[in-house]
């Protein structure tokens, strides 16, 4: 049982507080952080693959327009062009433009 005097509560907790690694805790937070940002770069990288990298890259808008003119041509129809925020490169899209 613990004592309610001051000096072994006191005494107790210098016991339990030296029991602690230096840098088992020390760096919690900094490695909390790197898995953080870790898992935020996962998570942008496959952001990126998915809205641009696995897609076709068209140079200009005239590109874009004329592949969409070819898919017309098979049968392929409500296709837009919009610019990739990523590559700076025109991608082709079957969404409707948001206003």
């Amino acid at each position: 049982m613990a004592s309610n005097k001051r000096s072994a509560r006191a005494k107790q907790r210098a016991e339990f507080e030296s029991g602690f690694d230096a840098g088992a805790m020390g760096d919690l937070f900094e490695r909390e952080h790197a898995r953080n940002d870790a898992l935020e770069a996962a998570h942008d990288a496959a952001v990126r693959r998915r809205a641009c990298e696995s897609k076709m890259r068209y140079a200009s808008r005239a590109d874009a327009l004329d592949a969409i003119a070819a898919c017309a041509e098979h049968g392929r129809r409500g296709l837009s062009v919009y610019r990739c925020p990523y590559c700076n490169g025109w991608h082709l899209t079957s969404h409707p433009r948001k206003p």
